[in-house]
């Protein structure tokens, strides 16, 4: 198998039990995660040599999170450890029509203050075959957005596959700030994944299709991923396709470009929806080992993708704990959720 990095900011998540409101509870469960330490672990369970690439804080709360990830078999050798705090983010699982809520509290964690002289990304990416980052990075500092940047030089120094899921947060920049950003570092990347509201925050395309009112027709987004890709110089462009039903019943599909043809995968009725956080990351992890073990048929790595993603969606927590056989089952048709004797 490949060796693949990530780089991020993995979080502690604090929330209450089931579906309890912030304000009803007196205690709260720590869960480590974040976007790119996710796939990080997706990568992992799939076999591959995953590493995770932050800064965390020496102190045993620090310690959490860099548990957390060699848990699940990411190795952790290129984290950094100094700085002051851990991000730490308040998720209440929502229900029905009540949606989900975060609240973020990650000022000037230690990624966030972190300099260039804490990596040697030459060393990070001797060797590696994937690098994989997010839109969420540059947007947690400057000094994060500038880390980005080294990190994406390095990759296309020693001619490793970029990819970037463009997750856009509101809660952490405007969408002037993230085209500003964002734009000038698409030039290093090879695959962009992002829904219909990523592209048109953090790019400025939007697609000719009413998603908020249900029609994910792939029609729609052809236009706007030939634009992309003539404009960006991508390999391939990929969207996820999410109709939002309710916070617990959810339509679930994906589509890619490969500059020739546009495949559209299956589509998944998830209900009820245990925990969707880290869906998307899951979605991204997927894409990338389907890549790695389908070079060249990007309909197999993309249903094996929207399988994975589909299946991250009934576990709780951050991290999606599944093998590729179990991904593979699915995507293969056994979705009847029967006991495996």
């Amino acid at each position: 198998m490949a060796k693949v990095i990530t780089f991020g900011e993995i979080m502690l998540r604090l929330s209450p039990e089931g579906n309890d409101r912030f304000i009803q509870s007196d205690k709260f469960r720590i869960i480590p995660g974040g976007g790119e330490a996710n796939v990080a672990v997706s990568l992992a369970n799939y076999g591959h040599e995953s590493y995770y690439v932050t800064k965390l804080p020496k102190h045993e709360i620090g310690q959490i999170a860099v548990n957390a990830l060699r848990r699940y078999g990411v190795n952790t050798d290129y984290i950094s450890r100094g700085g002051e705090r851990i991000g730490l983010y308040y998720a209440e699982t929502g229900a029905s029509m009540r949606p989900s809520k975060v609240i973020y509290d990650r000022a000037y964690s230690a990624i966030a203050e972190a300099d260039p002289k804490d990596f040697d990304f030459d060393a990070i990416m001797e060797g590696a075959a994937w690098f994989h980052w997010s839109g969420i990075s540059p947007a947690i500092s400057d000094k994060a957005a500038e880390l980005t940047k080294l990190a994406c030089e390095a990759a296309k120094r020693h001619g490793v596959t970029v990819s970037v899921d463009l997750n856009f947060r509101k809660k952490l920049w405007t969408s002037e700030k993230a085209i500003s950003v964002m734009r000038p570092l698409m030039k290093y990347v090879d695959v962009c994944i992002g829904n219909e509201e990523d592209a048109e925050l953090c790019l400025g395309f939007k697609p000719e299709a009413d998603v908020e009112g249900g029609n994910t027709d792939a029609a729609g987004y052809e236009g706007i991923f030939k634009q992309m890709k003539e404009q960006f110089g991508f390999k391939y462009v990929v969207s996820t396709l999410r109709e939002s039903f309710s916070a617990t019943r959810n339509g679930w599909k994906a589509l890619i470009y490969d500059g020739k043809e546009f495949y559209q995968s299956k589509r998944y009725e998830i209900d009820p929806i245990i925990d969707r956080v880290g869906g998307g990351d899951s979605f991204s992890g997927g894409l990338i080992h389907g890549m790695l073990k389908y070079p060249g048929d990007q309909g197999s790595a993309l249903e094996f993708a929207v399988a994975a993603s589909a299946l991250k969606h009934t576990i709780n927590g951050d991290f999606n704990l599944v093998s590729e056989a179990e991904v593979l089952s699915l995507a293969g048709g056994n979705a009847n959720g029967r006991v495996q004797r």
